[in-house]
């Protein structure tokens, strides 16, 4: 069985879109599933949203992405983990893709990142060169990470040290127990950061990481990106495939 894994905190204006979209890509791709949104430390409808899509809903109070997706797998019954974001839509031929390279002797991986219709074309083009990057080197997006059970507990899971590029430090770990592949089926996230942030802000914070290292990235005071809770109050991403083509 596959565990998808939706960390979650105040998500309530898309979580159910994101979450109808991944039972039905699960549904056409023919797989055994459970879907788990672990909570955390949300005020908002997020855990009813989840409910009403026949999600498992895991309470966390840490408001840190790798402590969230740990509690998530914790709770989880499959033999495979697939973590995705609340903010993305997976089309079952990406599932496939990704089962198929465990088959074929992967420890996990992740996929090609398509941001949604209509973003800046800054956007489109940061994402097209950072996924290139992390393709080559094998490293896993976190809004999509597939990964055997048995590898992920090994390495012992997303390394709660690291506040941001948790998923970089769990690919990095797995590549020594096997190969990590990029899947070149595409999943599709939002531009939600370009709305919500003014477009120095990524560059500035990316620059502070360079010059102080992994220390800069230990700290949620430091990545107010990922952590100050802003949030859109309608649904925005789109472009998800969900046929079973």
């Amino acid at each position: 069985m596959i565990s998808f894994i939706v960390p979650a905190h105040n998500e309530e204006a898309i979580l159910g879109e994101t979450l109808s979209i991944l039972n039905a890509s699960a549904d056409q791709a023919g797989v055994p599933f459970e879907i788990v949104v672990a909570d955390d430390a949300s005020t908002d409808r997020t855990a009813e949203v989840a409910r009403a899509r026949g999600a498992v809903v895991v309470p966390v109070n840490r408001r840190q992405i790798a402590a969230t997706r740990n509690a998530g797998a914790r709770a989880a019954r499959g033999e495979v983990f697939i973590f995705v974001d609340a903010d993305t839509h997976v089309p079952p031929a990406t599932i496939r893709a990704a089962l198929a390279a465990l088959a074929a002797g992967a420890v996990g991986g992740g996929a090609r990142i398509r941001v949604e219709a209509g973003a800046p074309r800054w956007v489109v083009w940061a994402f097209a060169v950072t996924t290139a990057f992390m393709r080559m080197a094998h490293w896993a997006a976190g809004c999509f990470v597939f990964v055997r059970r048995d590898a992920f507990e090994t390495v012992g899971g997303f390394d709660e040290q690291y506040f941001a590029t948790e998923e970089i430090v769990l690919s990095r770990a797995l590549k020594k127990l096997g190969p990590m592949v990029i899947v070149p089926e595409p999943v599709t996230t939002s531009a939600r950061k370009a709305r919500l942030y003014h477009a120095g802000d990524l560059p500035r914070l990316l620059w502070k990481y360079a010059l102080r290292g992994k220390p800069f990235v230990q700290r949620r005071e430091n990545l107010h990106l990922w952590y100050d809770g802003r949030r859109e109050k309608k649904k925005r991403v789109s472009g998800a495939d969900t046929s079973s083509g």
